[in-house]
């Protein structure tokens, strides 16, 4: 060897001594702290031990010495609970993935969050760690604590798999049986339960949780019995919820073997699951109340179960049905029987819930739907029930008592059997007179011919017969109304209402074909026999005197308007002035006069008040008592300036001083019926009377020089102007329609104020209005009500006013009406007018206006029923409207006294509606029921009642039929938006409310 080699051998070996003494030095002082530390660790100072193994690993240079470190660091900050302390330990085996303590980093974090109770932090950190690392008895606490974890988060089928692996071991077995076998029975796997409990039954820790889950047990395997002793037993040991339970299971345990009575007191101990009880729950307690025959508590515990749709349910209002029946709640037992029998969980339970169902359908009414639908529905489901007969025979008289006449109708047509025929026959007699209360006269007729083809029983025969001469009458056929009545008298008997009408009814077809003979011999005939009706004795005694007017009976007539001013029940004015014209045409003026004089004193607001000054007037002037004439005359101009006599009697008072040779006194009157009444027939009179005078005076050209100023064609023009108007008025009386209208329209174009302006444009419009072309006819009826008043103006009024209703043109209509209504001389023409402005103001919503005409309708005796009814309903609904809820209340009850058809049924339903804001809940319901009874087919109040029934039971505490009712009315209605809203918000609120202690029922946020 060199030396220098030898030199540099040496020189290795002492630096290489040097650093190994270094490197020795510098680790037995880390495995001092090291160990140091690890006593802090072990000692649970883990804080002071993290610090120390922080400082060795930030100095160590040694990787196994990082490894370890890193591993207490991050154990130690998963003990302190530090922030991301699990960052430390996915660190650690991200950093160190080959340590020997990666394994141990998991199940160790895994134990420490496993005691601590943090199970599902620990299933993370078990899921990472490596089983076959794991020494026998690691490995059972491994098994252990990750089936035990996933048991406390409901992974069952996890625990069972790692608790099966130790459930024979001697620290942890008896354990992951008892946690097994508790799966088992929350899985309702009894065997299994029962297997794994008996062998842990004498392990003193679970022997008071078994006591309950045997308990439990015992009852699920039908041991009702075992399961009563049991759990009598446990009571005194246990919690308040488990107490809650355990007497479930006794109730249910006495329930189930048929023993009610002692059922009871467990069962209402029950607490619920959460403080709440489910629909199963509320059954058997009240299934207990039933058979015991407690019907009320058995109701109290059935209509908890809200909207159920189950056999428990279905059962549940089957017995809520029979419950109600027992206590005569027949209202509410249908709708529990309605719900049963639309359920089909339990065919035989549904049967029998819709016989129930019919049946009190055809008792009471139905609200939902006709009662022949529901019976018919029945044995069209099942056609061999033992009560086929019993429900055919209500079948059949369903038809009438339902009022459904058209639903009943249909489901008759076709049907051949008598009994069907002569229930078809009825009901569309009454479904003809349904509609003539609506005054659907044309349509009403088909059904009352339908009626006579069938011609079955007599008496509906006869009625139908009269009850067509009612509509033909209405629609102005009168000539098939005679042959309907005379008819109806082939057939009826003496007692009928209609027979004690049909001569009056007669009277009328005749006297409106100008038969007066015909029509005064059926008048004298009703008024010889009819006793009950005052006013109508009235109405016939009027005619009977105008029919002898008109044939110049006059002697008779005097009789016969005598009788109607003794009954002073209408029209006495009427008669009164009849009867002094009367006595005029038979001679004796001196009684004319009297009668005259008496009546102008007698009737000062009657509206033929000026008719009797005029007749007056005319009187004194044939008698030439010209001075009381004249001032007869006057009195009428000055007290009725807007008459159509006015213009008349100044003729007639210039006419008397023409020929008392006062001729400037003549020609001031005449000249004033020109100026203030011009184009009118007097106007054209005074006109050519003042010629005359003119003449007589020399002075034709102040004459022409005074009618060429006034707004009239051409002096010249007359004879053209007369000879025209005469041509089309000839094809008017000659009832040639068309030509007439044509020859009309030609006059007023050539003469657009001709000297029979007014005249043509009345007939015309006449024409149009004849011919269903009221368009065109309402131009010329306003023409005539602008012009001067004259014999065509109330008429014109009334069909001018009748054709912006028509139009529902209220604003148009209301002014022209309350013309009509001042200036009318006919009293029907002054019901039409207070009539429709009570209810074109109403439409207009101003209900004070339309209150008052009401009332002025109200006031007149002659009005029928219909009118009544409308009056009152005007009053009702505007009181309504203005919140005037008294008002409202004592209206409909008016309204209920007369009304028909759908107004009738509006009454009602308002009935019911005063009746629960005056928290009369139980009449309101009665209301309800009625309204469902009578008046079916108006389906709309019908569903507006049914909400109302169910707000009162809500207020009655019936949650059931309260929303029974509502989800009915919401599948049932659909058409009508704003009930259903209404329903819907009810429904919602009650559903919320039961909510709180019905675990069953699912409410919508």
């Amino acid at each position: 060897m060199a030396r220098s080699n030898i030199v540099l051998f040496l020189l290795a070996i002492v630096v290489s001594t040097q650093m190994l003494a270094q490197r020795s030095a510098i680790y037995t002082n880390d495995q001092v702290e090291y160990l140091k530390a690890l006593s802090l660790y072990n000692s649970k100072q883990y804080l002071a031990a993290q610090n120390i193994f922080t400082s060795i690993q930030k100095q160590t240079k040694e990787e196994v010495m990082k490894s370890e470190c890193a591993y207490y660091i991050a154990s130690a900050a998963i003990r302190l609970n530090q922030i991301k302390a699990d960052d430390l330990v996915e660190h650690f085996v991200e950093e160190y993935p080959t340590s020997p303590k990666r394994n141990s980093a998991y199940i160790d974090v895994a134990d420490f969050y496993f005691k601590g109770g943090k199970y599902a932090h620990a299933k993370k950190w078990y899921d990472r760690v490596d089983e076959r690392s794991l020494t026998p008895s690691e490995r059972d606490r491994y098994n252990f604590n990750k089936g035990y974890t996933a048991f406390v988060t409901k992974n069952y089928s996890n625990a069972k798999k790692y608790l099966s692996k130790v459930e024979d071991s001697g620290t942890y077995g008896a354990q992951a049986k008892y946690y097994i076998g508790y799966m088992a029975y929350q899985s309702d796997d009894i065997g299994q339960a029962n297997e794994y409990f008996d062998q842990v039954k004498n392990q003193e820790k679970y022997k008071e949780k078994m006591a309950y889950y045997k308990a439990d047990l015992n009852f699920k395997l039908g041991n009702f019995e075992q399961a009563i002793g049991l759990a009598k037993e446990q009571i005194p040991y246990s919690s308040r919820a488990e107490e809650s339970e355990l007497n479930k299971i006794i109730g249910e345990s006495y329930f189930n073997l048929g023993n009610y009575d002692e059922a009871i007191p467990y069962l209402t101990l029950y607490e619920g699951k959460r403080g709440k009880w489910n629909n199963t729950d509320y059954y058997q307690l009240g299934y207990a109340y039933y058979k015991q025959s407690d019907y009320d508590r058995a109701i109290s515990e059935f209509n908890k179960i809200i909207s159920g749709d189950n056999g428990v349910a279905q059962n549940a209002y089957y017995h809520l049905g029979e419950s109600y029946i027992q206590l005569n709640k027949k209202t509410e037992a249908l709708n529990a029987f309605r719900n049963a029998s639309q359920m089909d969980f339990v065919p035989q339970i549904q049967q029998d819930a819709w016989y129930n169902y019919a049946k009190i359908s055809y008792d009471i009414g139905n609200p939902y739907e006709s009662v022949p639908v529901v019976l018919s529905g029945f044995l069209t489901k099942y056609p061999e029930t033992a009560y086929r007969s019993e429900i055919e025979g209500l079948l059949v008289d369903s038809y009438i008592t339902s009022k459904n006449y058209q639903e009943a109708l249909r489901l008759l047509e076709g049907k051949k059997d008598a009994a069907s025929r002569e229930a078809y026959q009825k009901v569309a007699f009454y479904r003809g007179l349904e509609l003539v209360e609506e005054e659907n006269y044309t349509e009403a007729l088909v059904f009352f011919e339908n009626a006579l083809k069938e011609n079955i029983n007599q008496e509906y025969t006869a009625r139908a017969n009269f009850w067509k001469g009612e509509c033909n009458y209405n629609l102005g056929n009168y000539a098939e109304s005679v042959l309907d009545f005379k008819a109806f008298k082939q057939f009826a008997g003496s007692d009928s209402e209609e027979s004690k009408v049909v001569d009056y009814n007669l009277g009328y077809a005749y006297f409106k074909q100008k038969d007066y003979n015909q029509a005064t011999a059926h008048f004298s005939a009703f008024t010889q026999n009819y006793t009950e009706d005052q006013i109508k004795l009235n109405d016939a005694f009027l005619r009977l005197g105008d029919g002898y007017f008109v044939s110049s009976n006059y002697n008779k007539a005097i009789e016969a308007y005598d009788s109607a001013i003794k009954l002073n029940q209408i029209e006495s004015d009427y008669a009164a002035f009849q009867k002094a014209i009367s006595y005029g045409y038979v001679g004796n003026s001196n009684s004319k006069v009297s009668e005259l004089e008496h009546f102008i004193e007698a009737y000062p607001k009657s509206k033929l008040r000026d008719d009797a000054m005029y007749e007056l007037g005319n009187t004194y002037t044939k008698a030439n008592q010209n001075d009381r004439a004249v001032a007869m005359y006057n009195q009428l101009s000055t007290e009725y300036r807007m008459s159509s006599l006015t213009p008349k009697a100044m003729l007639r008072e210039g006419l008397i001083f023409y020929n008392d040779n006062q001729n400037q006194k003549a020609l001031e009157k005449f000249k004033t019926v020109v100026t203030n009444y011009p184009r009118t027939p007097e106007a054209l009179q005074a006109v050519s009377t003042a010629r005359l005078i003119y003449i007589d005076l020399g002075k034709v050209d102040e004459y022409a020089a005074w009618v060429k100023i006034q707004d009239y064609v051409d002096v010249s023009d007359a004879d053209l102007d007369n000879a025209t108007y005469e041509s089309a008025e000839k094809k008017y009386l000659d009832n040639n329609t068309d030509e007439a209208i044509k020859l009309f329209n030609d006059y007023l174009n050539q003469f657009k104020t001709g000297l029979h302006a007014n005249q043509a444009h009345f007939y015309l419009a006449q024409l149009y209005y004849k011919k269903g072309l009221k368009l065109n006819a309402a131009p010329h009826y306003k023409y005539v009500v602008d012009a001067p008043r004259s014999e065509f103006s109330e008429e014109a009024l009334m069909r001018l006013a009748q054709s912006y209703l028509d139009g529902k043109n209220w604003l148009d209509a209301v002014p022209v009406l309350e013309r009509l209504e001042a200036e009318a001389a006919f009293p029907q023409n002054v019901v039409f007018a207070q009539s429709n402005l009570m209810k074109a103001n109403y439409q207009l919503s101003k209900y004070k206006s339309a209150v008052a005409y009401a009332e002025k309708v109200l006031a007149n005796k002659t009005i029928d029923n219909k009118i009544k009814s409308d009056a009152y309903i005007i009053i009702a609904r505007s009181a309504f409207n203005s919140n005037d809820l008294v008002r409202a209340k004592e209206a409909y009850e008016d309204v209920s006294k007369v009304a028909t058809g759908e107004t009738a049924a509006e009454a009602l339903f308002y009935n019911a509606y005063f009746k629960h804001k005056d928290a009369d809940f139980e009449g309101s319901n009665e209301a309800v029921q009625r309204l469902a009874k009578d008046y079916s087919s108006y389906k709309y109040y019908s569903a507006k009642g049914l909400v109302i029934m169910a707000m009162n039971y809500k207020e009655l505490g019936d949650a059931y039929q309260a929303t029974y009712i509502l989800e009915s009315v919401i599948e049932n209605f659909k058409t009508f938006n704003d009930v259903v809203s209404e329903a819907q918000k009810q429904l919602t609120e009650i559903k919320k409310e039961q909510a709180k202690t019905n675990s069953s029922i699912q409410t919508q946020d």
